[in-house]
């Protein structure tokens, strides 16, 4: 890779994957809150063993405690449209943790592009 697409903030929130908002595992209501919103992608990621608060040890490696494994959503975009994001949380997370950390996009197809920026392609695409 040469050159990079530029600055972009990554939203990471941790939760518990048997957390849910409305009968729907929480996971998937954020990534599909997140798509709604606009942000360029978000991906969720499994854990084998983490604890949280509770200070409970949750781990894949016994049956007993192979419940509520943490999961990682990672989000990044734009910083305007990952903290205009932010207030969904607020509403879905009750227990967990979300981080906001700077970054730097070395690659990305199509390129993350500020709110209502267009480019040439995308004017082409909805002619």
């Amino acid at each position: 890779m040469t050159g990079t697409a530029g600055s972009a903030l990554r939203l990471t929130i941790f939760v518990g994957e048997n957390d849910v908002w409305r009968h729907k595992p929480l996971y998937s209501e954020i990534v599909h809150r997140a798509h709604r919103a606009g942000l360029a992608g978000a991906s969720v990621f499994h854990g084998m063993e983490g604890f949280g608060a509770s200070s409970l040890i949750h781990t894949s490696r016994l049956l007993s405690l192979s419940e509520d494994l943490p999961v990682a959503i990672v989000i990044v975009d734009t910083e305007e449209k990952v903290r205009a994001f932010l207030p969904e949380l607020d509403e879905l997370v009750t227990q967990g943790l979300a981080v906001l950390d700077e970054c730097e996009v070395a690659l990305s197809r199509p390129p993350l592009r500020p709110r209502g920026e267009t480019t040439g392609a995308d004017r082409e695409e909805d002619a």
